[in-house]
């Protein structure tokens, strides 16, 4: 009988156990993917924890995987796939294809999106069943290690900023510069947006420029955010990282007119905005999610191109659980990456 390892929580919020575990077959629809890295997203909390609803015990997180194609299921509507096939597997884990937003194309607000570590297994694991609208190609330039951090954190920061109604020479703001922020402002800059980063701190500036920022506002300074943006001309775009309300709500009077706060950092405590902040001068607040698996591909086509990489901390698959509790504290560097070979 062959075995892969994973690393697992039993109950929730209990501690990660390494656990050996029988290789299942792919079924239709479905490949066998042998991971290679997988990130620690700040997101995993929602499992771990069980703050989301449906969460089933013992459970193995992880949505922001890297790894190659080793068993394929029947793949009658896909024939493109092959074993070896290098493919990520992010916070899109596939979709329905039936709920009203699926049937619109818009699959990632899919009613009944399967998120790896809640729908099926995730990938702090070696080895992975996922369905193969999933899956995503990983560009020869990527490493595995900086492409799982791509499917989660890379497509959100990406795909927030390219929908946008940024344009090229328009001054956009990263607010936060963290695990999401420090690729953010990176997309940013390469996308030819006039790049401000936001972030506590003035020792954070010379970091922000090295990124490619062209302008930093230390948030803890006399001066608001909000006026330190309009003395830049006001941001066309703020994209919001930081996991922090308050934060984000002192962005939005630094917007332009008809400026767009795209908020991808999740904190559970209310915007304090005001109708009359947003009605005088046309401004939007607007959620974004992940992006798809396409979305995935494109982000680590763009970040190949353009020489983009997420700032990682590599630890070996056993160390799962050190990993988890250095990303929970705030001590990783941006993002915490199990690497299972």
């Amino acid at each position: 009988m062959s075995t892969y390892r994973v690393a697992q929580v039993a109950t929730a919020g209990g501690p990660f156990e390494i656990v050996e575990r029988e290789v299942p077959e792919p079924g239709p629809g479905h490949v066998r993917v042998a991971v290679d890295a997988c990130g620690i997203c700040h997101s995993d909390v929602l499992f771990v924890e069980a703050g989301l609803p449906g969460v089933r015990f013992p459970l193995v997180p992880g949505h922001e995987i890297a790894g190659r194609i080793e068993a394929l299921g029947e793949l009658r509507h896909h024939p493109d796939w092959k074993v070896g096939d290098r493919v990520a597997v992010g916070w899109f884990g596939g979709s329905c294809h039936h709920c009203t937003p699926c049937r619109q194309g818009d699959f990632i607000v899919c009613e009944n999106l399967k998120v790896p570590g809640w729908a099926y297994d995730g990938g702090f694991a070696e080895t992975v069943i996922a369905p193969v609208d999933a899956l995503a190609r990983i560009p020869d330039a990527l490493a595995a290690t900086d492409a799982a951090p791509m499917a989660c954190a890379g497509v959100t920061t990406y795909n927030g900023l390219r929908r946008s109604s940024a344009r090229p020479g328009d001054l956009v703001a990263v607010l936060g510069i963290g695990g999401l922020g420090h690729l953010g402002v990176q997309y940013a800059a390469a996308m030819g947006f006039e790049t401000v980063a936001i972030a506590r701190g003035a020792d954070k500036a010379d970091f922000a420029k090295r990124l490619g920022a062209h302008h930093y506002i230390d948030s803890t300074a006399d001066t608001t955010v909000a006026d330190a943006l309009q003395s830049l001309g006001g941001a066309k775009v703020v994209l919001a990282t930081a996991a922090n309300s308050s934060a984000i709500t002192a962005t939005v009077d630094g917007l332009s007119h008809r400026g767009e706060l795209v908020v991808i950092g999740a904190d559970a405590d209310p915007l304090g905005i005001s109708p009359v902040q947003l009605l005088m001068s046309g401004k939007i607040v607007r959620g974004h999610p992940s992006g798809t698996a396409q979305d995935v591909q494109d982000t680590m086509a763009f970040s190949a191109l353009h020489g983009i990489r997420p700032t990682v901390e590599v630890v070996p698959l056993d160390q799962a659980a050190a990993a988890y509790q250095k990303m929970l504290s705030g001590a990783a560097r941006f993002r915490m990456v199990l690497a299972t070979r």
